[in-house]
Protein backbone atom coordinates (compact mmCIF):
# COMPACT_ATOMS: atom_id res chain seq x y z
CA UNK A 1 0.00 0.00 0.00
CA UNK A 2 1.46 3.36 -1.05
CA UNK A 3 0.25 5.59 1.73
CA UNK A 4 0.89 9.04 0.32
CA UNK A 5 0.89 8.56 -3.46
CA UNK A 6 -2.05 10.54 -4.91
CA UNK A 7 -4.37 9.75 -1.97
CA UNK A 8 -8.07 9.90 -2.78
CA UNK A 9 -9.17 11.00 0.67
CA UNK A 10 -12.89 11.25 1.21
CA UNK A 11 -15.46 11.60 3.96
CA UNK A 12 -17.89 8.71 4.35
CA UNK A 13 -21.01 9.67 6.29
CA UNK A 14 -21.64 5.96 6.86
CA UNK A 15 -18.45 5.72 8.90
CA UNK A 16 -19.13 4.54 12.44
CA UNK A 17 -17.90 6.64 15.33
CA UNK A 18 -16.73 5.63 18.79
CA UNK A 19 -16.68 7.98 21.76
CA UNK A 20 -14.27 6.98 24.51
CA UNK A 21 -16.09 7.45 27.81
CA UNK A 22 -14.61 4.82 30.14
CA UNK A 23 -12.06 6.99 31.96
CA UNK A 24 -12.24 7.41 35.73
CA UNK A 25 -11.58 11.15 35.55
CA UNK A 26 -9.15 11.27 38.47
CA UNK A 27 -8.00 14.82 37.71
CA UNK A 28 -11.62 15.95 37.66
CA UNK A 29 -12.39 14.77 41.17
CA UNK A 30 -14.46 15.41 43.24
CA UNK A 31 -16.84 16.18 40.34
CA UNK A 32 -16.42 12.68 38.94
CA UNK A 33 -16.93 10.86 42.23
CA UNK A 34 -20.65 10.73 41.51
CA UNK A 35 -20.91 11.81 37.85
CA UNK A 36 -19.02 10.28 34.92
CA UNK A 37 -16.88 12.88 33.20
CA UNK A 38 -18.76 12.71 29.85
CA UNK A 39 -21.93 13.82 31.67
CA UNK A 40 -20.43 16.93 33.24
CA UNK A 41 -22.19 20.12 32.22
CA UNK A 42 -20.44 22.31 29.63
CA UNK A 43 -22.55 25.32 28.74
CA UNK A 44 -26.11 24.24 28.09
CA UNK A 45 -25.16 20.62 27.32
CA UNK A 46 -23.34 17.69 28.85
CA UNK A 47 -19.83 17.22 27.47
CA UNK A 48 -20.68 14.11 25.47
CA UNK A 49 -23.79 15.74 23.99
CA UNK A 50 -21.59 18.21 22.10
CA UNK A 51 -19.96 15.25 20.32
CA UNK A 52 -23.23 13.49 19.56
CA UNK A 53 -24.78 16.57 17.98
CA UNK A 54 -21.63 17.30 15.96
CA UNK A 55 -21.56 13.72 14.66
CA UNK A 56 -25.25 13.91 13.73
CA UNK A 57 -24.63 17.13 11.78
CA UNK A 58 -21.90 15.32 9.84
CA UNK A 59 -24.22 12.42 9.05
CA UNK A 60 -22.24 9.98 11.21
CA UNK A 61 -25.19 8.49 13.01
CA UNK A 62 -23.97 5.05 14.11
CA UNK A 63 -22.17 5.66 17.41
CA UNK A 64 -20.50 3.27 19.86
CA UNK A 65 -19.76 4.46 23.40
CA UNK A 66 -17.60 2.50 25.82
CA UNK A 67 -17.93 3.06 29.54
CA UNK A 68 -16.75 1.73 32.89
CA UNK A 69 -16.87 4.16 35.83
CA UNK A 70 -20.55 4.95 36.57
CA UNK A 71 -21.35 3.71 33.08
CA UNK A 72 -24.98 2.95 33.94
CA UNK A 73 -25.55 6.69 34.29
CA UNK A 74 -24.30 7.25 30.74
CA UNK A 75 -26.68 4.66 29.32
CA UNK A 76 -29.60 5.96 31.37
CA UNK A 77 -29.01 9.57 30.31
CA UNK A 78 -28.27 9.07 26.60
CA UNK A 79 -30.52 6.10 25.93
CA UNK A 80 -30.53 4.92 22.32
CA UNK A 81 -29.41 8.34 21.05
CA UNK A 82 -32.57 9.07 19.06
CA UNK A 83 -33.05 12.54 20.53
CA UNK A 84 -29.64 13.51 19.17
CA UNK A 85 -30.29 12.07 15.73
CA UNK A 86 -27.93 9.11 16.21
CA UNK A 87 -28.13 5.43 17.11
CA UNK A 88 -26.02 4.51 20.15
CA UNK A 89 -24.62 1.09 21.00
CA UNK A 90 -22.67 0.57 24.22
CA UNK A 91 -19.46 -1.33 24.93
CA UNK A 92 -19.34 -1.75 28.71
CA UNK A 93 -16.08 -2.52 30.50
CA UNK A 94 -15.90 -3.96 34.01
CA UNK A 95 -12.66 -2.05 34.50
CA UNK A 96 -11.33 0.63 32.19
CA UNK A 97 -9.28 -0.98 29.42
CA UNK A 98 -7.46 2.22 28.38
CA UNK A 99 -7.80 3.55 24.87
CA UNK A 100 -6.29 0.64 22.95
CA UNK A 101 -8.04 -2.07 24.93
CA UNK A 102 -11.35 -0.26 24.78
CA UNK A 103 -11.23 0.09 20.99
CA UNK A 104 -10.22 -3.55 20.56
CA UNK A 105 -13.13 -4.71 22.70
CA UNK A 106 -15.54 -2.61 20.61
CA UNK A 107 -14.29 -3.86 17.21
CA UNK A 108 -17.21 -6.31 16.77
CA UNK A 109 -19.54 -3.29 16.96
CA UNK A 110 -17.32 -1.11 14.76
CA UNK A 111 -17.07 -3.63 11.92
CA UNK A 112 -14.48 -4.12 9.20
CA UNK A 113 -14.51 -0.63 7.66
CA UNK A 114 -12.53 2.42 8.84
CA UNK A 115 -14.08 4.15 11.84
CA UNK A 116 -13.75 7.37 13.80
CA UNK A 117 -12.72 7.60 17.47
CA UNK A 118 -13.19 10.66 19.68
CA UNK A 119 -11.96 11.19 23.22
CA UNK A 120 -14.93 11.88 25.44
CA UNK A 121 -13.05 14.42 27.56
CA UNK A 122 -12.31 17.01 24.85
CA UNK A 123 -14.44 19.81 23.43
CA UNK A 124 -14.02 21.15 19.90
CA UNK A 125 -15.77 22.80 16.99
CA UNK A 126 -13.98 20.46 14.57
CA UNK A 127 -16.24 19.84 11.52
CA UNK A 128 -16.54 16.06 11.45
CA UNK A 129 -17.94 16.23 7.93
CA UNK A 130 -14.36 16.89 6.77
CA UNK A 131 -12.89 13.92 8.62
CA UNK A 132 -10.77 11.78 6.31
CA UNK A 133 -10.82 8.06 5.92
CA UNK A 134 -7.27 6.82 6.54
CA UNK A 135 -5.14 5.88 3.59
CA UNK A 136 -2.78 3.94 5.84
CA UNK A 137 -3.68 2.52 9.24
CA UNK A 138 -4.82 5.75 10.89
CA UNK A 139 -5.33 9.46 10.30
CA UNK A 140 -5.03 11.77 13.33
CA UNK A 141 -6.26 15.31 13.85
CA UNK A 142 -3.53 17.41 15.46
CA UNK A 143 -3.90 20.77 17.21
CA UNK A 144 -1.62 23.50 18.55
CA UNK A 145 -0.04 22.63 21.87
CA UNK A 146 -2.07 23.87 24.86
CA UNK A 147 -0.18 25.37 27.83
CA UNK A 148 -0.61 22.19 29.86
CA UNK A 149 1.01 20.09 27.10
CA UNK A 150 3.58 22.41 25.60
CA UNK A 151 5.89 19.60 24.42
CA UNK A 152 3.27 18.16 22.05
CA UNK A 153 2.96 14.55 20.89
CA UNK A 154 3.90 13.98 17.25
CA UNK A 155 5.47 15.93 14.39
CA UNK A 156 3.62 16.46 11.11
CA UNK A 157 5.75 16.75 7.99
CA UNK A 158 4.97 18.54 4.73
CA UNK A 159 3.73 15.30 3.12
CA UNK A 160 1.15 14.74 5.84
CA UNK A 161 3.07 12.00 7.66
CA UNK A 162 3.20 11.86 11.44
CA UNK A 163 6.43 11.05 13.25
CA UNK A 164 6.96 10.04 16.87
CA UNK A 165 10.71 10.75 16.68
CA UNK A 166 11.39 14.08 15.01
CA UNK A 167 13.36 17.22 15.70
CA UNK A 168 10.85 19.62 14.14
CA UNK A 169 7.92 21.15 16.04
CA UNK A 170 5.46 18.75 17.56
CA UNK A 171 1.72 19.16 17.71
CA UNK A 172 -0.78 17.73 20.18
CA UNK A 173 -3.02 14.82 19.30
CA UNK A 174 -6.60 16.10 19.60
CA UNK A 175 -8.10 12.75 20.50
CA UNK A 176 -9.90 12.67 17.13
CA UNK A 177 -8.87 10.21 14.46
CA UNK A 178 -9.92 7.58 11.97
CA UNK A 179 -8.60 4.04 12.13
CA UNK A 180 -8.55 0.82 10.20
CA UNK A 181 -9.25 -2.33 12.23
CA UNK A 182 -5.97 -3.75 10.90
CA UNK A 183 -4.10 -1.44 13.31
CA UNK A 184 -5.24 -3.79 16.10
CA UNK A 185 -4.66 -7.07 14.24
CA UNK A 186 -1.91 -8.32 16.57
CA UNK A 187 -3.45 -7.07 19.81
CA UNK A 188 -4.79 -9.30 22.53
CA UNK A 189 -7.85 -8.50 24.64
CA UNK A 190 -7.14 -6.67 27.85
CA UNK A 191 -5.94 -3.33 29.11
CA UNK A 192 -3.42 -1.48 26.93
CA UNK A 193 -2.79 2.07 25.65
CA UNK A 194 -3.12 3.21 22.04
CA UNK A 195 0.04 5.33 21.82
CA UNK A 196 2.56 2.44 21.38
CA UNK A 197 0.53 1.10 18.45
CA UNK A 198 0.54 4.51 16.82
CA UNK A 199 4.28 5.01 17.33
CA UNK A 200 5.06 1.64 15.78
CA UNK A 201 2.85 2.37 12.78
CA UNK A 202 4.43 5.82 12.41
CA UNK A 203 7.84 4.21 12.22
CA UNK A 204 6.52 2.28 9.21
CA UNK A 205 5.05 5.39 7.57
CA UNK A 206 1.46 4.23 8.08
CA UNK A 207 -0.03 7.17 10.02
CA UNK A 208 -1.11 10.42 8.39
CA UNK A 209 -2.35 13.60 10.03
CA UNK A 210 -3.77 17.06 9.61
CA UNK A 211 -3.37 20.29 11.58
CA UNK A 212 -6.68 21.68 12.81
CA UNK A 213 -6.40 25.34 13.82
CA UNK A 214 -9.93 25.80 15.14
CA UNK A 215 -11.16 25.65 18.71
CA UNK A 216 -10.24 22.68 20.88
CA UNK A 217 -10.00 22.14 24.63
CA UNK A 218 -8.85 19.26 26.80
CA UNK A 219 -11.44 19.34 29.57
CA UNK A 220 -9.28 17.49 32.07
CA UNK A 221 -9.58 19.48 35.28
CA UNK A 222 -12.30 21.44 37.13
CA UNK A 223 -10.52 24.69 36.24
CA UNK A 224 -10.54 23.91 32.51
CA UNK A 225 -14.19 22.89 32.75
CA UNK A 226 -15.03 26.24 34.35
CA UNK A 227 -13.02 28.16 31.75
CA UNK A 228 -14.76 26.38 28.88
CA UNK A 229 -18.19 26.94 30.40
CA UNK A 230 -17.47 30.66 30.74
CA UNK A 231 -16.28 30.78 27.14
CA UNK A 232 -19.45 29.16 25.84
CA UNK A 233 -21.72 31.21 28.10
CA UNK A 234 -20.16 34.44 26.81
CA UNK A 235 -20.95 33.44 23.23
CA UNK A 236 -24.65 33.03 23.84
Amino acid sequence: MRLFASPNWRHDARMKAMILAAGRGERMRPLTDHTPKPLLQVGSLRLIEHHLLALARAGMTDVIINHAHLGAQIEAFLGNGSRYGVSIHYSPEIIGLETGGGILRALPLLGDAPFCVINGDVWTDFPFVTLREPVGLAHLVMVDNPPEHAQGDFALDAQGRLHAQASNRRLTFSGIGTYRPQLFARCRPGRFPLAPLLRQAMANGQISGEHYRGRWRDVGTPQRLTELTLLLDNQQ
